[in-house]
C-alpha cells in the first residue's frame, strides 16, 4: 500500500463516525500496547476521537463505525468510499443499522414524535440502513462493541494483502470451548448463541445469562429452527420479538427470524402428532 504523504511511506488509516455510540471507536484505543505497534505500522490520519489532528486522503484504509440516518450521512458516505482504498465497516450499527434501526418496524417518526418536543426540526430518513446499503464494502466486523482483537487481525490481513480470519461460527462453539453448559438445554432459558456470531467468549451464557445476539447472525444462522423451538418451550411471540430486536435487529436473519419460526413450530407440532393414515385405511 502506498501513503499520500512524500515523507511518511506508511499505509495511512482513517476512522469515521456516523450514527453510533463511538463504542467500537474506542475499541481501537483499548488496543494498549498494541495500538503502539499498529501505530508504527500504520500512519492514523484521521481519527477524531483520538485528535483534531488530520491529514487529506485519499486513504489506504478506512475504518466506518456508525449507520445511515440521515440525508447528509448519504454524502458524506460516498466521499468516504471515494477516497478511501479499503473500507472496513466495525460494529452492530455499521454492518445492520444498530439499536436505532429498531425505528424501521414502526411508522416513520414514531419514535422522534415521542422522544422530541419538535421533531419537526429533524432531517432523517426514516430507516437507519447499514453502510453496505450505499456503498461498496470489502469488510463487514461485527459485535456492538466489536472485539479487540478481531480488529486487529482485519487492520493486519489489509497489510499484508491476505483475507482476516475471523470466526463465522456460532457461540455455541465458544461455550463448549470453555466447557459452558448449555443454558438452552439445562435451563431452558432463551439463549441467541446457536445463531450468534462467536466473538464475544461466550461471555454471557460464562454467567447464567442467555446470550442476546450482540455479535449479529453466525455464517449459518438458523433462526427459524431456534425460534421455532423456544416457542415450544413456552415462549411467546412478544419474547421472541424483544430478544431478536436488539443491537442487530435489522440484519436479514433476525428480521425475519420470528415470523419463520413460528411457521417452523407448527411444523414441528405436526410432525409429531401420530399419523392414522394408516388405520383408516
Amino acid at each position: 500500500m502506498r501513503s499520500t504523504s512524500n515523507s511518511d511511506v506508511r499505509p495511512t488509516l482513517a476512522v469515521w463516525k456516523f450514527a453510533s455510540c463511538d463504542g467500537c471507536q474506542l475499541s481501537l484505543l483499548d488496543c494498549e500496547q498494541e495500538l503502539l505497534a499498529l501505530t508504527g505500522a500504520v500512519r492514523i490520519a484521521h481519527f477524531t476521537e483520538m485528535s483534531r489532528a488530520t491529514v487529506s486522503g485519499p486513504y489506504d484504509i478506512s475504518l466506518v463505525e456508525g449507520s445511515i440516518t440521515t440525508p447528509d450521512d448519504v454524502e458524506r458516505i460516498k466521499e468516504v468510499r471515494a477516497n478511501s482504498r479499503h473500507l472496513v465497516t466495525i460494529g452492530a450499527c455499521a454492518a445492520s443499522g444498530g439499536i436505532q434501526a429498531l425505528r424501521n418496524f414502526v411508522e416513520p417518526g414514531a419514535y422522534a414524535s415521542v422522544v422530541y418536543t419538535h421533531p419537526e426540526y429533524l432531517e432523517t430518513l426514516e430507516t437507519s440502513t447499514p453502510i453496505s446499503a450505499h456503498v461498496a464494502v470489502d469488510y463487514e466486523l461485527h459485535g456492538c462493541p466489536i472485539d479487540r482483537h478481531q480488529l486487529l487481525e482485519v487492520l493486519l490481513a489489509f497489510l499484508a494483502g491476505r483475507r482476516p480470519v475471523v470466526a463465522g461460527h456460532s457461540v455455541c462453539q465458544e461455550c463448549k470451548a470453555r466447557s459452558t453448559v448449555c443454558l438452552l438445554v439445562s435451563d431452558k432459558t432463551a439463549c441467541l448463541g446457536p445463531v450468534t456470531r462467536a466473538g464475544c467468549g461466550a461471555l454471557c451464557p460464562s454467567v447464567g445469562r442467555g446470550c442476546f445476539g450482540c455479535f449479529g447472525p453466525s455464517d449459518s444462522a438458523n433462526v427459524a429452527s431456534l425460534t421455532a423451538r423456544l416457542r415450544l418451550l413456552g415462549r411467546s411471540d412478544g419474547e421472541l420479538d424483544r430478544l431478536l430486536q436488539t443491537f442487530n435487529a435489522a440484519a436479514p436473519a433476525f428480521r425475519s427470524g420470528v415470523g419463520a419460526g413460528r411457521v417452523a413450530a407448527v411444523a414441528l407440532e405436526q410432525s409429531r402428532r401420530p399419523s392414522h393414515e394408516g388405520a383408516e385405511q
